[in-house]
């Protein structure tokens, strides 16, 4: 369920595996966001509770993007830069 409350806040309630739902009450949100929302919803064919819960779980179960510095770090020592100069003789 999806509601707007009062002054810009949007309710929705998510229910879990084992039947234990969660409110989460979103305060201040743009009107023009709530629309957003809504007209999203309805071109994914999904409520706008469904719509809500579809983004968040995108929003943090995406893949954690390793750093230039994480994916260097990870490349095993193979030898030396001169290992690899071009040969010019």
């Amino acid at each position: 369920m999806i509601a707007v409350l009062g002054q810009n806040a949007i309710t929705a309630t998510v229910e879990r595996r084992h039947a234990v739902a969660i409110n989460l009450i979103v305060r201040n949100v743009d009107e023009d966001i709530v629309k957003l929302l809504k007209e999203q919803a309805a071109r994914n064919g999904r409520s706008a509770a469904a719509e809500h819960k579809a983004i968040l779980e995108a929003a943090l179960r995406k893949p954690h993007k390793r750093s230039l510095y994480e994916v260097l770090a990870a490349m095993p020592n193979v030898g030396e830069d001169s290992d690899f100069a071009p040969n010019r003789g």
